[in-house]
Formats: C-alpha cells, sequence, structure tokens
C-alpha cells in the first residue's frame, strides 16, 4: 500500500507494515537525477515499489521514472506546466496543470495516458485525494474543496471572508485512514481536517518553518520538509510532538516535495525549484 497520498480500494492483499519513525534509521542511499537538459521537479508521487511520478515544471509534462534505473520510462506532455500529484487510485493520477485544470493520468504497464480534465474556479495550491474524491486548496477563499471525480463541489471551507484559519495551504497529503493534512507555509501550521474539511487539530513547532511537502507514513506519523530549516521533521498527531529526522548533514537542502512508498520503506525528497535530483532515504 502507498501512504502519503489517497488510500488504494480495500483488498484482500496484506498490508506492509511501515516502521515507527520514533525507532527507526534513516540512511541515506543514492541520488535519482533526472538528466536530457533543465529540469524543475515540483511534486512526487510513488505509484509501484520501483517507480515515481514527477511532475516537470520546466519540461511541461509528467514523467514515469524507474528509480532501479534511473530513467524516464513514459511520459506526457501538458498544455500548461504541471505543479501537484496526487494518486487516487493504483493507476490513475491527478495532475495540477497551470492553476485552474486539474488532469486524470492513467499509469499501465509503465505507460503514461491523459485521460479526461476537470476545470476548477480558483487557482490551486494544493492536492490530494480522499474517499473517491479530490479535496484542493486554493490561493484564496474558499481555502479548502472537496471535489468529485466529475467535478461537482461537495464541501466548502472558508467560503466566508470571516475564515482566517489558512494563508497558503500549500501542500497537502491523505493517511490511511482518509484524515486530511494540510501544510500552511504562511501560517508555519500543519492542519488535519476530516472528509468534510472540519478542521480537527492544528499543530505548531519552531521545527516547522515555512513547511512545504507533506506525506503520511503511518495513521499516525506524518512526515513534513521543513523549507528554511533544512529539514524534514517527524509529527507524530497522538502526541503532538515534532522531532527532526533528517538535516544539512544528511544531504537535505531546502526541502520542497516529497513521498513515502511503505512497499519499499523509503522517502523521496526534492529540494525547490530547477532541481533535476531526488534524494532518497531508507527507513528500517
Amino acid at each position: 500500500m502507498l501512504t502519503g497520498l489517497a488510500p488504494p480500494t480495500p483488498t484482500s492483499m496484506s498490508t506492509p507494515v511501515s516502521p515507527d519513525l520514533t525507532q527507526a534509521r534513516l540512511k541515506r542511499q543514492s541520488d535519482i537525477g533526472l538528466h536530457g537538459g533543465k529540469c524543475d521537479i515540483r511534486d512526487l508521487a510513488a505509484v509501484s515499489p520501483d517507480m515515481l511520478l514527477v511532475s516537470n515544471y520546466s519540461k511541461q509534462c509528467v514523467q514515469l521514472l524507474d528509480c532501479l534505473k534511473g530513467e524516464v520510462v513514459s511520459e506526457v506532455q501538458l498544455q500548461a506546466t504541471p505543479w501537484k500529484i496526487c494518486l487516487t487510485d493504483r493507476n490513475t493520477a491527478a495532475v495540477q496543470v497551470g492553476d485552474r485544470t486539474i488532469h486524470m493520468i492513467k499509469v499501465k504497464d509503465k505507460t503514461l495516458t491523459k485521460d479526461r480534465e476537470l476545470s476548477v474556479s480558483k487557482d490551486v495550491y494544493g492536492l490530494t485525494s480522499s474517499q473517491n474524491s479530490l479535496v484542493v486548496a486554493y490561493q484564496s477563499r474558499p481555502w479548502l474543496a472537496v471535489i468529485s471525480m466529475d467535478g461537482k463541489v461537495l464541501h466548502q471551507f472558508g467560503k466566508s471572508g470571516k475564515s482566517q484559519h489558512f494563508k497558503c495551504p500549500a501542500f497537502m497529503c491523505t493517511t490511511p485512514g482518509g484524515s486530511v493534512f494540510i501544510s500552511d507555509y504562511g501560517t508555519h501550521t500543519i492542519t488535519k481536517v476530516d472528509a468534510q474539511l472540519n478542521i480537527l487539530q492544528t499543530f505548531t513547532s519552531p521545527l516547522l518553518q515555512f513547511p512545504r511537502g507533506i506525506t503520511a507514513v503511518t495513521e499516525d506519523q506524518i512526515l513534513v520538509s521543513s523549507y528554511s530549516k533544512d529539514s524534514l521533521v517527524l509529527l507524530q498527531q497522538s502526541t503532538n510532538t515534532t522531532s527532526t529526522l533528517l538535516g544539512k548533514d544528511d544531504g537535505i537542502k531546502g526541502p520542497y516535495s516529497l513521498t513515502y512508498c511503505s512497499d519499499q520503506n523509503k522517502a523521496y525528497v526534492a529540494a525547490s525549484f530547477c532541481t533535476d535530483t531526488i534524494k532518497v532515504y531508507q527507513m528500517s
């Protein structure tokens, strides 16, 4: 099962056991480089144990990367620059394209193909999937919306001008149980909401400075990139505690986007803007 994204449809498959990051060791693996000209990785999503989806802003495409070979095996060109990516199931990804379009892309037999697209009414900041719907963070009120796969708005948060909870809700992730976590680099906070966008908990910490990428390792443990601290921070919601897992000495600098694959117990991290390198960390 892949965590940190949309939980897949339940099956009879056994679920890999993710490590407890309060006890785990994180060992740096070889970096993965995207070669062949200018590259600007904006987001990542693990689609299988050895395959990553990458939004390449500079080349205006989404690429499927074979992590073992370190090479792109498929890509789709888009009509505008791609930003955020999330999985809606094991074979489908939603990709923010430009400011107000979401492309659905199929992943099958190591090949990417375009599917349908959805239009939204406001500029998108963040994107994730929960309970067969998309959850979108906007750049202005209403800050959050739950959208059905055919584009119908199901729920909204902050529709009135009274809500001041968010400023820049940029990255989002979904836990295996369906809770959504949102990093806000304007308020330096992480917010947990349910499927109807009710705020359940807000987390603050001196370790969370301009938080960006965010991914769920377990239902309780969330990994966050603290951009200005050059670190990856573990948020444990049951104890409301944070701790630094990786820092500059581990190769972390300006961490922007990240994802976690529980099949391999690996975290993949891309730095901010104009990077062609993905850093890999094995958890055990």
